[in-house]
């Protein structure tokens, strides 16, 4: 056994703070890793409050995870002591259902193991995240950190980039077709960048005006303020896709409109019922597609991190003392981050 020390929620109500506890010693297929750096995603403030419902305490959140590996089990192939790794999402699945033969873990039909939070497959314990000096987690659910990519930004492509990636890629933008982004936070601003890497043209649609310049240092196109009708208005019938990263209850009928016939809107940030009610109608009479994606597989995950590398795409951070996480959440609440908090472990003393 390893012992570790992080930062963890003991109950709903409670902020984090420091706790020692037990890592596993590693499996013959595992790969045990010093954690350098790991991003702050949204879903951990969910998880942290179980504004989910699901939560088990004690919970140490943390998926975007950036570190060096310690040690290797017996049968690891794929890394070695001193390689630069990273770990998202998930840490387990069966790997035998039709979704995990297809490379597409997230989907397992027996329900992924998530980094944290989550029954381990074998021993039954609480996954611990990434709020942590160190993580064991199996060689298949371990990517490799290219060379290019600055450590510490590429932490929330395990998350974030892997979210706006996979769907934009699944549906097959290509150049020349007409992208609209909505929202512009930690997914949002990611969805911007891959869009347009992909050589789409891409438009912000945004609550806040004031967000249009800086929506355009992205590599946005065009911005479109969704609350002026005039603008809205005028871009009925214009959109191939949209990538629709608010993570809360919004009216999805006045961007439907937007699309184009076969148009499609995914969506990645929101998890709760639609409210208002979805008019039919407006799928209906134009063939278009509303549709739903969860973060990627692990082979997809080491392709996002590739392809930023090959096209000098990072993710805008803000470095994070983790005796400040509680003051994090809250500023994450308020929308006062650009775009994702990373953690720096160092400065995990206890």
């Amino acid at each position: 056994m390893y012992t570790a020390i992080g930062y963890a929620a003991q109950s709903a109500t409670t902020p984090l703070a420091p706790i020692t506890f037990q890592r596993r010693a590693p499996r013959p297929d595992d790969v045990a890793i010093e954690i350098l750096y790991c991003g702050v995603c949204h879903s951990d403030i969910h998880q942290a409050r179980n504004e989910w419902g699901i939560a088990v305490y004690p919970l140490m959140p943390g998926h975007e995870i950036v570190g060096k590996v310690t040690a290797v089990g017996s049968q690891v192939t794929r890394h070695k002591v001193g390689d630069l790794v990273g770990v998202g999402c998930m840490v387990d699945s069966c790997r035998d259902c039709a979704a995990c033969q297809a490379n597409l873990e997230q989907y397992c039909e027996n329900d992924p193991t998530m980094t944290y939070a989550s029954p381990d497959r074998i021993d039954g314990s609480n996954t611990m995240g990434g709020y942590s000096d160190r993580i064991v987690v199996s060689e298949h659910f371990v990517v490799r950190i290219p060379e290019k990519l600055d450590l510490a930004s590429a932490a929330p492509l395990l998350c974030a980039g892997i979210t706006t990636y996979s769907p934009l890629k699944h549906y097959g933008v290509k150049p020349g077709d007409r992208v609209g982004i909505l929202g512009m936070g930690g997914l949002g601003h990611m969805g911007i960048k891959f869009a347009k890497a992909l050589g789409a043209e891409v438009t912000l649609f945004t609550r806040s005006a004031s967000k249009a310049e800086e929506a355009r240092r992205q590599g946005a196109d065009h911005v479109i303020v969704s609350t002026d009708e005039a603008q809205m208005q005028a871009a009925a019938g214009r959109f191939d896709f949209l990538l629709d990263t608010i993570p809360v209850q919004h009216d999805l009928n006045p961007y439907l409109d937007t699309l184009t016939f076969d148009g499609v809107h995914i969506l990645v940030g929101l998890i709760e019922p639609v409210d208002p009610a979805l008019h039919a109608g407006k799928l209906v009479m134009k063939r278009r597609v509303l549709a739903g994606s969860l973060i990627g597989g692990i082979a997809e995950t080491q392709e996002v991190l590739d392809f930023c590398a090959e096209h000098g795409i990072s993710c805008d951070i803000e470095m994070l003392d983790i005796r400040h996480i509680n003051e994090a959440y809250s500023r994450m609440i308020a929308g006062d981050v650009k775009y994702r908090f990373v953690i720096d472990m160092a400065t995990l003393k206890l």
